[in-house]
This record gives C-alpha cells, sequence and structure tokens, in this order.
C-alpha cells in the first residue's frame, strides 16, 4: 500500500514512518521543511513540501494514494489561543482529507486523545469530550467516524508517547521542571495517566490502516495509569530537582488536563487487533523517564 502520512517527523510519525516502511509500505509524507524532507527521504520516504495549512498540497497527496495516515498538528500550543488556532488548522486539514477519499474505500487513520471517565478507566466505547481544550478535536473526529462513505477510523493516544525520555504530557512536566526548578505536579498527584512508548503505538497505526473497519477507535495505551506524582518524583531524581505539588497555572492551556484522573484501557484493542504493546525493548514511562537528562 502506498500510504500518505502527516506529522511523518515527528514523535509518533518517525516511527509510523519506519514501521509502514519496514512492512513492506511504501510511504509519501508530508515535509513543512528542508530539514523534514531530508529526514523523511533519508528513512526511505518521498517527501511532500508543504504544511498543514496547504489544503490542496494535502489534497493531492491523498488523491496519489491508497490511505493516509493524520498525525500532524501545530507546534504552537503555549496559549489557550494558539492551541485554538492549532485545533482549527488539524480540523480543516482532516475535513480535506475526507472529503478527498469519501466514497473511494481507501483508509483514513486520524489521531486524538483518550477520553476521560469519572471513576474507571475509560474504553473504546466511550466517546470523546467535545468540550474543553481540545474538544474541536474531539468534535472533528467523531464527524469523521460517522461521515457516511468514509471509511475512517481513529487511534486514541494517551497522554504521554514517550521514547528515550521524551515525549508527551511527562515530556511537557519535565520541560515545566527545567524551567520553574520544581518537578511540579497538580493536587496531591494521585491522578493518573497512561503512556505507550512511541514504537509500540506506531505499530497500532499500521494494523489499524490496514484492517480496521470504519468508524472504528482503538486505545494506543500500554501502561493503563501511572499517578503523576510517581511520574514527577522519577522526573525531579533525574534533574536534582524537588518534587511538589504546583498550581495548574504552571502548565499552561493544559493545567485543567494535568489535573484530571484519566486512566485507560486498551483491552478491547488488543483482542481485536492482535496489538501486543509488550516488546521487550520498548520500556513503561516510568522506565522510560530513567533517560531523562540532568
Amino acid at each position: 500500500m502506498r500510504v500518505f502520512v502527516t506529522g511523518g517527523t515527528g514523535t509518533i510519525g518517525t516511527p509510523v514512518v519506519a514501521e509502514l516502511l519496514d512492512h513492506g509500505h511504501s510511504v509519501l509524507a508530508l515535509a513543512r521543511s528542508e530539514e523534514s524532507a531530508r529526514a523523511l527521504e533519508k528513512a526511505g520516504a518521498e517527501a511532500l513540501p508543504g504544511g498543514l495549512a496547504d489544503l490542496d498540497v494535502l489534497r493531492a497527496g491523498a488523491a496519489r494514494t491508497d490511505g493516509v495516515i493524520g498525525l500532524a498538528f501545530g507546534r504552537d500550543y503555549g496559549t489557550p489561543e494558539a492551541l485554538a488556532r492549532g485545533v482549527a488548522e488539524e480540523t480543516a486539514a482532516l475535513a480535506t482529507l475526507g472529503e478527498e477519499l469519501a466514497g473511494t474505500d481507501r483508509p483514513l487513520v486520524v489521531v486524538s486523545g483518550t477520553p476521560w471517565v469519572p471513576g474507571r478507566a475509560s474504553t473504546e466505547a466511550d466517546p470523546l469530550p467535545t468540550d474543553g481544550p481540545v474538544g474541536g478535536r474531539g468534535r472533528t473526529v467523531t464527524t469523521l467516524l460517522t461521515t457516511p462513505g468514509l471509511r475512517a477510523t481513529a487511534v486514541r493516544m494517551p497522554r504521554t508517547v514517550h521514547e528515550e525520555g521524551r515525549g508527551g504530557f511527562a515530556g511537557l512536566l519535565t520541560d515545566a521542571a527545567r524551567r520553574t526548578g520544581v518537578a511540579g505536579y497538580p493536587g496531591d498527584g494521585t491522578q493518573r495517566w497512561p503512556a505507550v512508548h512511541a514504537r509500540d503505538a506506531a505499530v497500532l497505526f499500521r494494523l489499524a490502516l490496514e484492517t480496521a473497519p470504519a468508524g472504528t477507535a482503538w486505545h494506543a495505551v500500554a501502561d493503563e495509569g501511572d499517578a503523576v506524582r510517581a511520574i514527577a518524583a522519577v522526573v525531579g531524581r533525574r534533574l536534582g530537582l524537588p518534587v511538589d505539588s504546583v498550581p495548574e497555572e504552571t502548565f499552561g492551556p493544559f493545567g485543567p488536563i494535568f489535573a484530571m484522573d484519566q486512566p485507560a484501557s486498551s483491552a478491547h484493542t488488543r483482542d481485536a487487533l492482535g496489538w501486543h504493546p509488550t516488546h521487550p525493548t520498548h520500556p513503561s514511562l516510568l522506565e522510560d523517564l530513567e533517560n531523562v537528562r540532568p
């Protein structure tokens, strides 16, 4: 299969491109810079110059391929306004890709986050939230999954997608610790974040592309939920910083999400798609955070 990938040089996209190539697919990937293009070509993919806002380029990329994996999101999400702009840009891009693929039986795999459900781990059957800082993403993905004639499926990512001690909410927590001098967590730190190694997540994207039926959602969750205080404790030890509760505002627009208890299950995903995030060289989040450099 020839696959068009957006966001192919990011934390998730880089291993997704490698996973596709390793399993016999060819890849055409969006490249918004010469540096990204070089990285993609070095990996064995073909680069298509353009950014997420270049809707004509997105249409052309989808038209030239047998399926699409949409992973790209804007780099600026440090303020509520910037985050809202990123969600709006992603919405327009995914709508464009959906329009190009509608009625063709070519798959569109999109990314979203695992939902949160009070009192229990969320499952693949739970709906995405449509309010809050990233509610627009939930509305967009829900629309795609329910569009007649579109073979869309969603891979829901946990709060931290990690590799070599970097990535996701744990990575943002580490960045905040370096900035403030405290490995902080909101509230009492007992709230739980799910996590997955980036290379395990990449396998699930490939499986969804190859086999998932239209309108389905899957959870890329390896660790159902680590307490944020435990995450901060490893970060603090690695950076030589104190560990303590800090105000939600420390984490910018993600503060309210950081404070939520949001464990997630992937039992159905593992059973239905045969996904097994247990590769011996892919550590758990707490193990991987031992790679955080002082």
